[in-house]
């Protein structure tokens, strides 16, 4: 079983040890992309501006006695913003009173409202968009919103090239995502002259009426922020398989090895865990059951040669299985209830 490492830290790397560090963990228990994900500060306070190479150059053979025609590369600048969530949990004054560690208590109190805002920005890594709801940040399927009938042309380099049209034409449709995180790549955002992560700030003792009784008692709060964006810097380390039919999934007609291996060939870069990216596969617990069947049925595997099984390896401490050594990240953010991602012919 393989072993994989990396030197790049991630946003549980940064905070290891840390109260902070043990919000994160709680976290992750429910959102695997923070156990890949790296975060990058803004340049522009709440706000991050950088460039986009949105075509390549025109090269020509050279003769003697003659020029070389000028060319250069298109590139767009793009701004892309942070959003903030806040949460508030309250603990009664009594009950700290009663615990062997107080400051335990509290945390595990606070649980529901960081689960419930893990769900919320696991859910906005993906289906965010500022276009419809401009206080959140926009996420990776605003991004790749459109798959292209025609990428074989090199030379237009598109981001619908990266989406793979996985057959689907209903309303129960889903993704699978593969994603490179690095600063050249995909990363989250914070705001300037911040923290990454989670800012938890607990609050002095506070008191509460209690509209039942009309009585008042005590109460200790603790403040939940969490700042987050994302930006994709270069969208060919990216690749979406979109409109897979879940339905039809679930029947047996949807070949989903196949659609794997297209996304794979899809990236520019198919390195694993090098110094400065991290690549992982995302999809939902449906999604993985299907896989996981077609890798052990074993008339599958026979009729079906590319059928290579899925891999274990231990990444960081942890079991997961991978594809082509890239481990696969079950996430329920992912839905299977997606709009039908349209066609466009670039």
């Amino acid at each position: 079983m393989a072993t994989i490492g990396s030197s790049y830290p991630t946003l549980i790397d940064a905070y290891k040890g840390s109260a902070v560090g043990a919000v994160i963990e709680i976290l992750a228990q429910q959102n695997p992309i923070l156990d890949d994900a790296i975060a990058t500060m803004c340049n522009m306070d709440a706000v991050h501006r950088h460039m986009i190479r949105t075509g390549l150059p025109s090269v020509a053979w050279g003769r003697l006695y003659q020029g070389v025609p000028q060319s250069k590369a298109t590139m767009q600048q793009v701004d892309d913003t942070t959003g903030f969530l806040e949460a508030r949990s309250e603990v009664d004054t009594r009950l700290l009173k009663l615990a062997s560690d107080p400051a335990k208590e509290r945390l595990a109190s606070s649980a529901p409202f960081l689960e419930a805002m893990n769900q919320e920005m696991a859910s906005g890594i993906f289906y965010h968009d500022t276009a419809t709801t401009p206080e959140k940040f926009k996420g990776l399927a605003a991004r790749f919103a459109a798959y292209n009938t025609n990428p074989a042309d090199p030379t237009k380099p598109n981001v619908a090239n990266q989406v793979i049209h996985g057959g689907g034409s209903g309303s129960d449709n889903t993704s699978i995502w593969f994603v490179t995180w690095g600063d050249h790549a995909t990363s989250l955002l914070y705001p300037k002259n911040s923290k990454a992560g989670v800012t938890v700030t607990p609050k002095e003792e506070e008191p509460k009426l209690d509209p039942t009784n009309n009585g008042t008692y005590y109460v200790k709060p603790t403040m939940f922020e969490w700042h987050l964006g994302l930006f994709v810097k270069d969208w060919r380390y990216n690749a979406r398989v979109a409109n897979i039919d879940v339905s039809d999934m679930r029947a047996g007609s949807v070949d989903v090895w196949a659609l794997l291996r297209k996304a794979y060939y899809r990236l520019q870069s198919r390195r694993l865990n090098s110094m400065s990216s991290r690549i992982a596969i995302y999809m939902n617990r449906d999604v993985l059951e299907i896989l996981d069947a077609q890798s052990s049925d074993r008339a599958l595997l026979a009729a079906n040669p590319n059928y290579t099984g899925l891999s274990q390896a231990t990444i960081e401490g942890k079991e997961v299985k991978t594809y082509r050594g890239i481990p696969i990240r079950e996430t329920d953010a992912l839905l299977n209830t997606e709009a039908l991602v349209p066609a466009v012919t670039i």
